[in-house]
């Protein structure tokens, strides 16, 4: 069974890497972060021209026709260049919300009890729950209270503003405007909702992984000290060493999960890729030295956007007990009789 990229993934990738080089080059990651994050609206209609949020909607219905593995490969690039905005969120309203298959409306997403990213200039807001309708769409009035009973949370992405929804708010969502589809949906999309949500925010991490490596590496080889580069001294190679080797088994991970579609599996991915963003951009830091800690450079938003990934969809701690669960059954029952009725684990709320 080969594993490998296709070489049409390997052009999309590459025509997605293009494109936000072209349109979210250093100079509009800067203007974004003196906005405060606001989105560019300009940079969502790109995306969406490009097919990025259509890109797994049947072809009949104006979508792409692809599956979750490109997507991982979309969003791995985007983390890559720390694109800005509800991504995930409007990349899985895609078919429910209309507009968002060709950019024009942003939908952020709450489920459980985590900030919402990006609310005061969402088109609409998915409510993920965990009994049926699944997932509802507030748009119109019920978004516009939605909004007035949240309040601005302090976010530590200075490319990420966030609010906090009371909880009552979110129990009001019966007289919400609902997607076309929600009443059809059920507890397990529920489920496949989030852990897909998960994946996706694995991949951007993972792009964020391998961007501080290249970082990291580039600055190793032009920083002098002592006549030398900084990389020639073990210290400074054991660091990228360790970068690298953090981020293939992550790479690897989020791959499978974007093939099997595997809640443990996703879980998994998702805890090895928060761990590669979180270190490797510690370690990036580390390696820049004094200049990694000062606003102009790029290091600490890589990293504060690692932390606040980490705690989106499904945290570290609730990877690691759907790991333990999974371990625990296939202790108690031979695999290939556990698996196949495994029951599909709930996830973890996520912005």
């Amino acid at each position: 069974m080969d594993f490998q990229l296709s070489d049409d993934q390997r052009a999309m990738r590459a025509g997605m890497r293009d494109l936000l080089g072209a349109v979210f080059d250093r100079d509009r990651l800067r203007a974004a972060v003196e906005r405060d994050g606001a989105l560019d609206r300009s940079l969502w209609r790109e995306l969406g021209a490009a097919g990025f949020f259509a890109l797994r909607l049947p072809e009949e219905a104006g979508g792409v026709g692809l599956g979750l593995p490109e997507a991982v490969l979309l969003f791995e690039e985007a983390g890559r260049a720390l694109l800005p905005g509800p991504l995930v969120a409007t990349h899985l309203a895609a078919g429910l919300v209309k507009g968002v298959a060709e950019g024009e409306a942003v939908v952020t997403a709450v489920a459980g009890e985590l900030p919402v990213a990006h609310l005061a200039e969402a088109d609409a807001v998915l409510v993920v729950g965990a009994e049926p309708p699944a997932a509802e769409s507030l748009t119109g009035e019920a978004l516009r209270a939605f909004v007035a009973a949240a309040r601005p949370v302090r976010s530590m992405d200075p490319l990420t503003p966030l609010h906090r929804a009371p909880a009552a708010s979110v129990r009001t969502r019966a007289n919400a405007e609902r997607a076309p589809a929600a009443t059809e949906r059920t507890p397990a999309h529920a489920g496949r909702f989030r852990f897909e949500a998960a994946l996706l925010t694995a991949a951007e991490q993972l792009g964020s992984a391998a961007r501080t490596i290249e970082a990291a590496v580039q600055h190793a080889g032009s920083r002098e000290q002592f006549g030398s580069p900084v990389g020639a001294f073990q210290a400074v190679k054991h660091l990228c060493a360790d970068m690298l080797a953090r981020t293939e088994p992550a790479r690897a991970a989020v791959y499978a999960a974007a093939v099997t579609g595997d809640p443990v599996e996703i879980a998994a991915a998702k805890l090895l890729a928060d761990e590669a963003a979180v270190r490797n951009a510690r370690d990036c830091l580390q390696i820049h030295g004094g200049m990694g800690f000062t606003w102009e450079a790029d290091v600490h938003l890589h990293l504060k956007r690692a932390w606040l990934r980490a705690a989106s969809w499904l945290t570290g701690a609730g990877a690691e007990e759907l790991l333990a669960a999974d371990l625990g059954a296939a202790g108690r029952l031979p695999r290939s009789s556990a698996a196949p009725g495994r029951p599909v684990p709930e996830a973890g709320g996520g912005g």
